[in-house]
C-alpha cells in the first residue's frame, strides 16, 4: 500500500470537504466493496455494508494516523468491524427480514456489477471458510495478510495491535493450516501451483 494513496490532510480533511470527500470515496470504494464482497454473496447485502462502512468512516476520521498504516489499511480495520457487528446482529435477529423490508432497491446494472464482483471474489471467501476454526485473533491477522493482501505492519495497524503480535498469530496460523490446506491445493494444467490465497496462508507464495 502506497503512501501516495493519501489525499491532502487524509481522512480527517476529507470529511470537513465535499470535494475531498468524494476523492477520498471514489478513491477507496472498490477496494472497500472487494473486501465486503470477499465476505458476502448477496449483491443487496454487500451495497448495504459498504454505505455503512463509508458512513462509519465519518465518526472515525479523527483516528486515522498516517505513521501506523496506509488509509486502505486503515478502512479495512473499519470495514472488519462494520461486517463483524453486522453478523452478530444477523445471528441475533431475523436480519434477513429486516433487510428485505427496508433495503434500498438497486438498479439492475448495479446487481449486475456487484455480481460481477462477488463471483471474482468468490476464492477469497473460499479461503475464508479455510480459516473458520482458527482462533479469532489468529485468523484476523491471516483474513488481512492472506486475503486482503495487507502487509503484517499495515494488519497489525488495522487491528489495532503490536506487530510482533500480528507476526506470532501469522506463525500459528499458517501452521495451522498446512494440513488442511494441503488437501485443498490445486494446480494449473502445466503443473504450476495455483496463486491462491491459500499458498499465501502457508507462506509459500
Amino acid at each position: 500500500m502506497e503512501g501516495a494513496e493519501r489525499i491532502r490532510g487524509g481522512p480527517a480533511a476529507a470529511m470537513r470537504d465535499p470535494r475531498l470527500f468524494e476523492e477520498f470515496y471514489r478513491r477507496h470504494v472498490d477496494a472497500v466493496t472487494r473486501f465486503v464482497a470477499r465476505r458476502v454473496d448477496d449483491p443487496h447485502t454487500a451495497a448495504d455494508l459498504t454505505a455503512e462502512i463509508f458512513l462509519a468512516v465519518l465518526d472515525s476520521a479523527h483516528t486515522y494516523r498516517p505513521r501506523l498504516g496506509s488509509e486502505t489499511a486503515w478502512l479495512y480495520g473499519i470495514a472488519r468491524n462494520v461486517v463483524s457487528t453486522e453478523r452478530r446482529r444477523a445471528a441475533r435477529e431475523a436480519e434477513r427480514n429486516r433487510r428485505f423490508s427496508g433495503r434500498r432497491l438497486l438498479e439492475p446494472d448495479d446487481i449486475v456489477r456487484l455480481e460481477d464482483k462477488l463471483d471474482a471474489e468468490s476464492p477469497g471467501r473460499r479461503a475464508l471458510a479455510a480459516l473458520a476454526r482458527l482462533p479469532e485473533g489468529e485468523r484476523a491477522v491471516m483474513e488481512l495478510i492472506a486475503v486482503d493482501q495487507l502487509t503484517v505492519t499495515e494488519a497489525a495497524a488495522a487491528l489495532g495491535i503490536r506487530q510482533v503480535t500480528a507476526r506470532v498469530r501469522l506463525h500459528r496460523a499458517r501452521k495451522a493450516l498446512r494440513a488442511d490446506v494441503t488437501r485443498t491445493e490445486t494446480h494449473h494444467t502445466d503443473g504450476a501451483r495455483d496463486a491462491s490465497p491459500l499458498y499465501v496462508m502457508r507462506g509459500e507464495a
